[in-house]
This record gives C-alpha cells, sequence and structure tokens, in this order.
C-alpha cells in the first residue's frame, strides 16, 4: 500500500521538478511513510510514497522493465500476482524484485491495458512509456483505492489525494456548488466530480491515457446484473446447497489470496456476521495467531461490543478495542476531514479513523474486514424497503402493507412506534413509480435534500446556474429497467455509497491516515461477479437479509451470529460535538462570522440549529445529518480553500529520503 503523485508535461508546459514531486509525496506521507522514490524524464516526473507490505527489501519503486523503457508507481495490491509472475517468466520477462509491482509492469509490457482484466486487486497505477512519451493510470474495478487528477495550461497533475494535487503551485481549491449539492443529497458525489472544482477522480474501473496533449479516460469494467428472469446459467434447476458450496469455496480463496503479506495480516471483528465470517476463514486457513479489533462506544446506542467479545473468545484471537466516546469523535473530527478532503454527513469515519490508529499502534500494516457483504448480497435495510413498498404500491391504500416497515431500520428508534399516517407520509412518496431506476433511493435521496434548507441563498444561486441536467441525478446504464428490482437497488447502492463514500471517507482514508492497509475479501471481482448473477431469493429472502451467506456460515459461526439482524455501523453526531466539553472549532465554524465568510449556509438557520442542542434537545435525522455535513464543509473550506498548504506534515523538502531514478533522453 501507498500513496502516488506526479505531473506530466504535455504541450507547452512548463517542466517539473523532482522537488515539486517531493512537496506532493509529503502531503500524502501518512499513506507511505517507509520509503520515497522518485522518478524524472523531461516529460514526467512521478513518485511513490511507500507503506512496504510485500517483498520488503527489493521492492522500493519506481521500477523500470528490462530496457527501462516503462516505469511504475502504484498504490494497492495485486493479490494474484505470483500466479500472474510465473505465467510471464514462461513468457520470458525477467524480474529483478519479487513484487507485484514489478509483476502489473511487465504484464503491461505484455497485453497492455487489457493487462487490468487479469489483475485481482485493489490498486491505482501510473506507468509512464518512454517510447511513445505515454501516460497510463488505471484504477480498481470498485474504487477501493482513490486517483484523482486536473488539467492545467499544458499539464496534467495527479495523486492518490487531492491534497498531493493541491501542492502543485497552480492548481487552486475552491468549492465546488454542485458538488455540495450532490454531497448533501447523495452523501457524496456523483463521479468523476469532487468538491473541487477541477479537480476529478479517476472512476472505478476506468484508464487514462495521456499522449501529446490528448487525454483519453476509457472503461474496463462495469457493474452488471443478468436481466430479469435470468441469473446464473441453470440456476432454476440447481439446489441452493450448490450455490452455498460455490460462495464458499469463492470466500476461502478470496482470503487465501488476502492473506499474502511479509508483514503480520489482522481482521477487523465487528461481531456481525460479515466480519465473522471472515475472521473464521482465516481460522480454517490455518492461521494460528491471529489478532482481532473492534471499536467499542461508551453511547449504548452504537456499542456492540457484547458480540465483539464473544466472537473473539470463540474464535480464539487476541481481541484489541478502541472505546469511543462522544468526545473523542468530537476532537479528532478535523483531523478526519483533512483525510477524508470531502464534506461527509455522518461521523462514522472518526471511530474508524480511531480504530487505524489502535491497529498502527499493535505495528500492524494489514487488516482484512467485511466490507461489501451488505452491498452485494443485500444486507442493507434499503433493499428491504424497496420490496416492502413495491408490495405495499400494489395495493396503494392498504392500512396494514406500510406496517411492514416498521421492522426496518432498528437505528432509528421512533419509526417501531410509528403509526400506518407516518408510514405513509415518510415512506409513500413516489409509491406507485416503480419503475423509476432509483425508486429504491427516492425515498433516502428525498429525505436527504432536506438538508439543504441550511443553505444559503447565494449558494443555491449558484448551484441553479451551474447545474445541468446531468447533474441533478446518476446516470444509469441503459439496460438498468431490464433488470430485476433487487439488482436496480444494489446498483444505486454500490455505484454511488459504496464507491463514493464507503470504500473512500469511511475506509481508505480513515485507514491510511495511520498506514494501515484494509483489504476486502467479499470486494474479490470473482466474489462480486458471482454474487451479481445469484437469483434475488438467494440474496433477499422474504425479508431476511444475505440469506445465502448465512448459509455459507453455519458451518463457521455459532447460530446466534449466524441469525442475528443485520445492524448498520453508525456513530453518534451531535452528542460528539455539542456536551460539557464542545470543541472550540464548532462554535467557531458554525458561527455567523465564519458562515458569512464562507456564504455557504444561512446564519440565522444555523443559529437556530444550534440554540436548539444548546437547550439540550435532541436531534432529528436530518437534522443530524445537516449539521456534520455543515460543520465538515466548513473543515474543507478551513482547511484546503483558506489555507491549503498549512497542515502539510512536510516542512522542509530534505525531511523526506528519496531514491531517485531520472532518465533523461
Amino acid at each position: 500500500m501507498c500513496g502516488i503523485a506526479g505531473v506530466l508535461i504535455c504541450r507547452g508546459g512548463t517542466p517539473s521538478t523532482d522537488g515539486l514531486v517531493r512537496r506532493m509525496l509529503g502531503m500524502i506521507r501518512h499513506r507511505g511513510p517507509d520509503q520515497f522514490g522518485i522518478y524524472q524524464s523531461a516529460d514526467v516526473a512521478f513518485g511513490n510514497a511507500r507503506l512496504s507490505i510485500l517483498d520488503l527489501n527489493t521492492g522500493q519503486q519506481p521500477i523500470g522493465n528490462e530496457d527501462q523503457t516503462l516505469w511504475i508507481v502504484y498504490n494497492g495490491e495485486v493479490f494474484n500476482y505470483l500466479e500472474l509472475r510465473a505465467e510471464l517468466q514462461t513468457r520470458g520477462h525477467r524480474f529483478a524484485t519479487a513484487s507485484d509491482t514489478e509483476v502489473i509492469l511487465h504484464l503491461y509490457e505484455e497485453y497492455g491495458p487489457d493487462c487490468l482484466e487479469r489483475l485481482n486487486g485493489q490498486f491505482a497505477i501510473a506507468i509512464w512509456d518512454e517510447k511513445d512519451r505515454s501516460l497510463f493510470l488505471a484504477r480498481d474495478r470498485l474504487g477501493v483505492r482513490p486517483l484523482f487528477y486536473t488539467q492545467l495550461e499544458g499539464t496534467l497533475v495527479f495523486g492518490s489525494e487531492i491534497k498531493a494535487i493541491l501542492a502543485h503551485p497552480e492548481v487552486r481549491a475552491e468549492l465546488d456548488p454542485v458538488a455540495l449539492d450532490q454531497i448533501f443529497t447523495y452523501w457524496s458525489t456523483l463521479s468523476p466530480r469532487t468538491c473541487f472544482r477541477g479537480i476529478v477522480e479517476l472512476p472505478p474501473g476506468h484508464y487514462l491515457v495521456a499522449r501529446e496533449g490528448q487525454v483519453r479516460v476509457t472503461p474496463y469494467w462495469c457493474l452488471a446484473f443478468p436481466e430479469d428472469g435470468e441469473a446464473l446459467e441453470g440456476a432454476a434447476d440447481r439446489l441452493t446447497d450448490d450455490f452455498v458450496e460455490e460462495l464458499r469455496a469463492l470466500l476461502v480463496d478470496a482470503t487465501r489470496l488476502r492473506l499474502r503479506a511479509d508483514v503480520p495480516v489482522g481482521a477487523y471483528l465487528s461481531g456481525g456476521l460479515d466480519s465473522s465470517t471472515i475472521a473464521a476463514i482465516i481460522r480454517t486457513l490455518g492461521v494460528s495467531q491471529l489478532d482481532t479489533f473492534s471499536i467499542a462506544f461508551t453511547d449504548s446506542q452504537f456499542d456492540e461490543s457484547e458480540y465483539q467479545r464473544w466472537m473473539a473468545r470463540f474464535l480464539g484471537t487476541e481481541h484489541h478495542v478502541v472505546l469511543a466516546t462522544h468526545e473523542d469523535i468530537g476532537r479528532v473530527f478535523p483531523d478526519v476531514v483533512w483525510h477524508t478532503e470531502t464534506p461527509i454527513m455522518r461521523t462514522s469515519p472518526a471511530p474508524m479513523f480511531l480504530l487505524s490508529k489502535l491497529v498502527c499502534d499493535r505495528r500492524y500494516k494489514v487488516v482484512l474486514t467485511g466490507e461489501g457483504a451488505d452491498e452485494f448480497l443485500a444486507g442493507y435495510d434499503i433493499f428491504k424497503e424497496s420490496k416492502v413498498r413495491r408490495f405495499w404500491a400494489q395495493q396503494p391504500d392498504s392500512a396494514w402493507r406500510p406496517l411492514l416497515l416498521k421492522r426496518l431500520y432498528p437505528d432509528i428508534s421512533r419509526l417501531g412506534a410509528s403509526g400506518a399516517g407516518f408510514l405513509k407520509a415518510f415512506f409513500g412518496n413516489g409509491l406507485t413509480d416503480v419503475d423509476r431506476p432509483d425508486y429504491s433511493h427516492t425515498v433516502r435521496w428525498q429525505n436527504n435534500r432536506r438538508t439543504c434548507r441550511f443553505f444559503s441563498e447565494e449558494l443555491k444561486n449558484k448551484v441553479a446556474l451551474e447545474q445541468d441536467e446531468t447533474d441533478n441525478h446518476p446516470t444509469f446504464p441503459p439496460e438498468m429497467p431490464r433488470w430485476n428490482p433487487l439488482a436496480r437497488a444494489q446498483y444505486c447502492e454500490i455505484s454511488i455509497f459504496l464507491s463514493q463514500y464507503l470504500l473512500s471517507s469511511q475506509g481508505d482514508r480513515p485507514a491510511m491516515a495511520h498506514s494501515v492497509e484494509g483489504r476486502f475479501p467479499f470486494l474479490d471481482y470473482r466474489v462480486v461477479e458471482f454474487c451479481n448473477r445469484l437469483p434475488a431469493r438467494l440474496k433477499l429472502r422474504a425479508l431476511t437479509e444475505k440469506y445465502l451467506l448465512r448459509r455459507v456460515a453455519e458451518s463457521w459461526l455459532p447460530p446466534e451470529i449466524v441469525r442475528r439482524p443485520k445492524r448498520p455501523y453508525r456513530a453518534p453526531i451531535h452528542r460528539s460535538f455539542f456536551h460539557a466539553r464542545t470543541p472550540d472549532y464548532v462554535r467557531e465554524v458554525l458561527g455567523e462570522t465564519a458562515l458569512k465568510g464562507t456564504g455557504l449556509f444561512n446564519p440565522s438557520a444555523v443559529a437556530h440549529l444550534v440554540a436548539k442542542l444548546d437547550g439540550g434537545k435532541a436531534l432529528g435525522e436530518t437534522d443530524d445529518m445537516a449539521l456534520v455535513g455543515m460543520l465538515s464543509t466548513q473543515l474543507v473550506n478551513r482547511l484546503f480553500v483558506e489555507s491549503p498548504r498549512a497542515r502539510s506534515p512536510l516542512s522542509a523538502e530534505d525531511d523526506i529520503k528519496v531514491v531517485e531514478r531520472r532518465c533523461f533522453p
């Protein structure tokens, strides 16, 4: 795991220096504090901040091929590198290292961009071709590892994090009003947009080729489901036990590959089905010593430590716990925002930030987690909500069908006590529009939009002026109407929430803030493609989520965990910022002076919300989201727009020792 950054000189650009790349790497040295390397030629300068996990002795980047016409820097892991290496050796390729990085380079030399289809991993890649003067950038299928870029006059600047790009003296940080509107609606921007104007992400499953001043972005993988009525070949005639065995075999192999490392590997253990399954598989693979890590909360509404301890005892792991208090979450929140580089609508990344620090303190660099099971095996209540609403839509005037919704969202305490009138009003909007591709998410997104009432008139006007039709709504594939309803709901959740928020703000960023790499067996592309082809009944059976995974886990886990209902991971919001020791920054960034300075939010509306909290009143779900959204937006503006380089961890260029590799034609 690493961080990469670089500059490509296109037509008329100013030649880069290694000093610039040093500054860029300095901004992301938390991603890879072990080694630093820079490659420079007349047209390109790029570098790598390395977190050494594989080939500790000879895996230093950048790496060149045999004749040094191709050079690579890379962030991530390719888990099937040993198999690919053996194949490449039979084709005559010679290796100078034992790293997966060099495998990618030779694979690219052999197959060009088509090499990406053969990689099983999580990665962001940059390869420079000296022969045709081209730069190749690529990102893994689901966007586990980030990669951003911007185009200046004659220059392309890229990096694993936006703060590396902002280290370029010609890049200016400016918040994008349309992006803010998207974040307050969808909890994230819509790819490839970021919250900064002119800085975009390379979308998941895409690669970029820059040559002779032209930049072309091409997809190589897309999220797909079979047309309605279709699934795995012969699915209708296959027994459920056959699917159980196939998923079990895939998960075991995905986990086996992700244990490949030259450093110790641990696991997150939440006490739920997904992480417990992965930890149990690790045990079945003969790992004698396994350290597990989890979050406990002093707030009992969010705490699952009882199940975590139980599973740790059951699996016989050495278990470590970080206790997250309201004060802890509020204290680290500015640091979390510095690493997420975007406004967030939840405080959930903050405890993950604390957890990764615990992992780092225990001298671990790698952890396996259960991320992805909920998305690909239908674990979230939003999938059940969509199913119930479709059932209700068949008889819109029914008095009892909407009552099924009371069985959902246990984290929203008042929902279970609500009457039919409230349920109809809340969930009935657009009830009969069942043919909409985003039918499953309309209630959530419309409810989220209520947070936009805190926008200032100035921000609302900018959004209206700059927004076009493509900004108002996600783009869906043309074949989506032919998918079954669950597949459509999964696409909405995976393409936006998983890739844009969960794997980034709650995944990569809090972990890499403390140089910790997360690995996700459920996101192995073979597991993903298998799950996408499954019949809907094997994922969501009636209102039982992750039915097939529960069957798989029966042989590994106690019945109490297998049968345990999904409990979404969440963290307290308003109580983390307004308590006896409210952090100074909270009132400062939400004060009238700061709000008028940014011009983003309505000071009187914010003051009313703060007064409500000062009066000891609790906030509802929407106001909680609005609070953390406004706090994080104000902090993003302060950290990146007002003083973008003040937080650089690199105080002087000679503070970073670099192995330099140069090539001048």
